[in-house]
């Protein structure tokens, strides 16, 4: 097992990645403040990986809620589905909720901890890459809007974040290339190595095998942990961390949530934002076709969809976090493994690649 740390004074916490750490009780007790425990869960996960975990938290009251997988199902409404539970359970605010899913379940159950009564603690127990290699890490928590994708939500960060890589095992082969995106977005911002590793090591990525996938869950860990110690509220680095969010929380909002997978549009953004650099003349030619190469290889897509056109997506990327007097803030590269965050470019040109 390998821990990481995630250093935020008072807020600081581990990570915890090993294999069979799902029932280790002895990982989460430290973290369990009093004895009310409220596990969330989806229809998908929990008949998987509930019963593990509840035998982790055996010497505490556990309460579960199931919420319908999928992302179109991250919002309000069924969010109260998890404040229902907690009320009616007479959970106190000492109550520690557990987040044992993806990334939907993750960024809903660490929405609802942030809110019930003002603030309880959570655990994050992610099922999936992509929400191992990212969405469990950083605090941020949130449900998505019909007119924008994460725009309703909280900073909070969990207890600590426990990544039994073995519930990769159960991961179909489009739910893994979709977290492989993110881990490609790490070596695309900051760490040139790590991206010329992932060019040689893709076929063993894909095929699951364990000590690559380790590797990688670690390494993307690491850079995550590094970048939110240094800036947990977002004002700087930290933005960083949303290479290929802004063209791709508007491709998942424009398509309708859940039809294109959260990685699925955040490879398609990360390649305009490619072409934006190559366009501002920050990226040359072979460096975007690296790109484009990897993550096709990663079965990603890496075209704007069809039945999106120019102005839809561009109206819809004016709703988003990093939009600032009207301006939109996109992280771009200066090279591979070199992002900056910026808005030194003409809206012509960022037409451009919207229209290619």
């Amino acid at each position: 097992m390998k821990t990481l740390q995630v250093n935020l004074a008072e807020r600081s916490y581990p990570i915890f990645i090993g294999r069979d750490l799902l029932q280790q009780a002895a990982l989460v007790e430290p973290y369990v403040k009093a004895q009310q425990v409220m596990i969330v869960s989806n229809e998908t996960v929990a008949p998987l990986y509930l019963s593990a975990v509840k035998t982790a938290f055996a010497q505490f009251h556990t309460r579960t809620v199931i919420l319908p997988d999928g992302e179109t199902y991250k919002n309000l409404s069924v969010l109260n589905q998890i404040f229902d539970a907690l009320l009616e359970a007479h959970c106190d605010r000492h109550t520690t909720v557990v987040a044992l899913g993806g990334g939907v379940v993750g960024d809903m159950a660490g929405f609802a901890a942030a809110c019930y009564q003002r603030g309880v603690p959570f655990i994050q127990i992610p099922t999936t890459l992509l929400a191992q290699v990212d969405s469990s890490v950083g605090g941020k928590t949130g449900v998505n809007h019909s007119l924008g994708k994460n725009m309703i939500g909280a900073f909070h960060q969990p207890q600590a974040v426990v990544i039994d890589t073995n519930t990769l095992n159960t991961l179909d082969d489009r739910q893994l290339s979709a977290g492989l995106a993110e881990v490609v977005k790490y070596g695309l911002i900051r760490d040139a190595a790590f991206f010329a590793w992932l060019e040689r090591m893709y076929p063993a990525l894909l095929q699951r095998d364990p000590k690559a996938l380790a590797y990688a869950i670690e390494r993307s860990c690491q850079c995550k942990a590094d970048i939110v110690s240094q800036d947990e509220w977002e004002g700087g680095v930290r933005a960083l961390l949303n290479l290929g969010h802004t063209f791709g929380h508007a491709i998942e909002t424009g398509m309708g949530y859940g039809r294109v997978l959260h990685g699925e549009a955040i490879a398609i953004g990360m390649c305009l934002a490619a072409q934006m650099s190559v366009g501002l003349g920050w990226v040359g030619a072979e460096d975007l076709s690296r790109i484009e190469n990897l993550l096709k290889a990663l079965r990603l897509p890496t075209q704007m969809p069809a039945e999106l056109n120019s102005p839809r997506v561009l109206n819809l990327m004016k709703v988003d976090k990093k939009v600032r007097q009207g301006r939109i803030y996109l992280v771009l590269l200066k090279a591979i493994g070199d992002g900056i965050i910026t808005d030194d470019y003409e809206i012509t040109q960022l037409k451009q690649v919207l229209n290619a």
